[in-house]
């Protein structure tokens, strides 16, 4: 399979979720082989911050990236777009630290993108294979992932949060579904006992019921809207977790079945694959 990137450039106006500020991002076309590079264009010398797994220096309720001085915050829902539209070589520009979050999921960058058109290149497309199972676990929070040799690339999550709102949810992703319609418009999370502790610590100072699910336990949603799906939380953990590995730099040919998944984890299972891939 071939390449892609992009017909034309895609401009998104918002707020980081975190920081609160405002921010433009442009996502543009590039050449075969340049992959998925971040360019902070309101800092002097207009640095670029690689979307790879190296580069990975945060992942305390988002995945941030950072190469030198230049660090970009909160990349998993556009990295999930990209990754899941087959979408391998951007440009993206912003004038902030923080990508936009928008309606806090992915629905508006894979409708851009799909609007404009996705364009295949000359080159081949990278994927990357595993021999032999991979897993990673953190018996704290009891969180496990595994990535086992496939012919094709899915991904399979399941959520426990000990929670009487949410429940225990599953949520899973191969060829037969599809990822604009089914996982891109689930929207990130949180717990209502959670705000002020976060707040605290200088996070979701741009969150809002607009652009997040808040769930008070053990009433229920605080949100007007409907859930998008009844599992609509962990249908957003999907999306975070292919976002994630996006951070491989290539596609995959293996199956992904995470349990409890989270940032840390994901960020350490996609490690753990790059680590591997090298080593073979």
């Amino acid at each position: 399979m071939k390449q892609c990137t992009i017909k034309s450039p895609c401009v998104f106006k918002g707020k980081g979720i975190h920081s609160g500020k405002a921010v433009e991002m442009t996502v543009l076309p590039v050449p075969e082989n340049h992959g998925i590079v971040f360019q902070r264009i309101d800092l002097p010398g207009l640095p670029c911050v690689k979307a790879e797994i190296s580069n990975v220096y945060k992942v305390k309720r988002s995945t941030s990236l950072r190469y030198g001085k230049a660090k970009v915050r909160t990349t998993e829902h556009l990295l999930a777009a990209l990754f899941c539209l087959g979408i391998d070589n951007a440009l993206i520009q912003l004038d902030s630290e923080e990508l936009p979050i928008m309606d806090g999921s992915s629905a508006k960058f894979v409708e851009e993108f799909l609007n404009v058109g996705i364009m295949e290149q000359n080159a081949e497309r990278e994927y990357a294979a595993v021999c032999e199972k991979i897993v990673c676990e953190d018996p704290k929070s009891g969180s496990r992932i595994e990535i086992e040799p496939a012919d094709e690339e899915s991904f399979d999550v399941t959520i426990d949060f000990n929670s009487r709102v949410v429940g225990i949810q599953r949520a899973n992703l191969d060829k037969n579904i599809n990822f604009a319609e089914e996982i891109a418009p689930c929207r990130t999370f949180c717990f209502f006992k959670d705000v002020k502790p976060l707040l605290a610590l200088g996070l979701i100072k741009g969150g809002d019921l607009e652009n997040a699910l808040v769930i008070d336990e053990p009433k229920g949603y605080l949100n007007d809207t409907p859930l998008r799906f009844e599992n609509e939380c962990a249908r957003h953990k999907l999306l975070d977790l292919a976002g994630d590995f996006c951070l491989a730099g290539k596609h995959l040919k293996c199956k992904v079945t995470a349990y409890k998944p989270g940032h840390k984890i994901n960020t350490e299972a996609v490690m753990a694959l790059v680590k591997k891939l090298n080593d073979e």
